[in-house]
C-alpha cells in the first residue's frame, strides 16, 4: 500500500516556497511542545481537505518517483473517513469510509478493497482521525542534522520515531509553521527511501457545510466497468 497513505500524517500543508528549519521552534520551545499544539490543532479538526505533492526517493526505488492530487478527511460519529484523488501520473483513488478501505488503479483497471480496520494500526491514519496520539505513539526528537535548512520563518521541524517499531517505517519529520498546521511529512523507511510529502491549499473544517448527499458523494467511489476487484 502507498507509504504516502499509511505513514500519512497525512495530511496537511506545504507549499513550494522554501522554508527557514530550526532545531527548535521560536522562543525555545521543546519538541513536545511542538507535538502537543499540533495534536491540539488537529483535535479541534472536524474535517480537512489539502493539496499535495509527493516525491519518493531512494537507491531500491530507482528514478524519483513523484505524485499529486486533493485529499479529504472527516471525522465522523459513526466512523472517520478520508479520501485521497491521485491525479498525476496515473489516475488513483484511494477511499475509507469507515468500513472498507479501497484502491482504485485507473492504469491497471483494478480495485484492491481491504477491511478498513486493517488501518487502525497505522499511526498517522490513527492520527488524521482522531484516534492517534502522537506523544503516546511516538518518540519526539529534534531533527536529524542534514534536514532541509532552506529559508522561510516560523517553521519548526520536529522527528517522530514509532513507539512500537512498524515494518514500513524508521522514523517521519514534521514541518511545523507557527499556526499547527503540518507543512511537510518527510517519512523514511527501513531501507533508507525517503517519501517527502508537500501540503498546499488547506481548508480546515471544509466539509461543515457539506449535505449528507453531498459528503456521501465524496466518501463513495463506483470503479468503471470492467475494473477487477481484488478482496484482501
Amino acid at each position: 500500500m502507498n507509504k504516502a497513505i499509511l505513514f500519512f500524517v497525512v495530511f496537511f500543508v506545504i507549499t513550494t516556497i522554501p522554508f527557514n528549519v530550526q532545531a527548535s521552534a521560536p522562543d525555545g520551545e521543546f519538541p513536545e511542545d511542538i507535538a502537543a499544539r499540533v495534536q491540539s490543532r488537529y483535535d479541534r479538526m472536524a474535517s480537512l481537505s489539502f493539496a499535495f505533492h509527493q516525491e519518493t526517493v531512494g537507491e531500491i526505488t530507482g528514478r524519483n518517483q513523484k505524485g499529486s492530487g486533493h485529499a479529504f478527511f472527516l471525522k465522523d460519529n459513526s466512523a472517520p473517513k478520508m479520501r485521497w484523488n491521485y491525479e498525476l501520473p496515473n489516475r488513483q483513488v484511494l477511499l475509507g469510509d469507515g468500513k472498507l478501505f479501497s484502491m482504485y488503479f485507473e492504469n491497471l483497471q483494478q480495485m484492491i478493497v481491504t477491511p478498513a480496520e486493517n488501518l487502525d494500526t497505522d499511526l498517522t491514519y490513527s492520527f488524521f482521525t482522531g484516534k492517534g496520539r502522537l506523544l503516546h505513539d511516538f518518540h519526539i526528537r529534534p531533527p536529524d542534522n542534514g534536514i532541509d535548512h532552506t529559508k522561510q520563518a516560523d517553521i519548526a521541524i520536529i522527528k517522530l520515531i514509532p513507539v512500537i517499531p512498524q515494518s514500513q517505517v524508521q522514523d517521519i519529520h514534521l514541518f511545523v509553521s507557527a499556526d499547527s498546521l503540518i507543512r511537510r511529512i518527510s517519512i523514511k523507511d527501513h531501507f533508507g527511501t525517503v517519501t517527502t510529502i508537500n501540503i498546499s491549499d488547506i481548508e480546515v473544517n471544509a466539509l461543515a457545510k457539506s449535505s449528507s448527499a453531498e459528503l456521501d458523494k465524496i466518501f463513495s467511489f463506483i470503479p468503471p466497468e470492467g475494473t477487477e476487484i481484488i478482496r484482501q
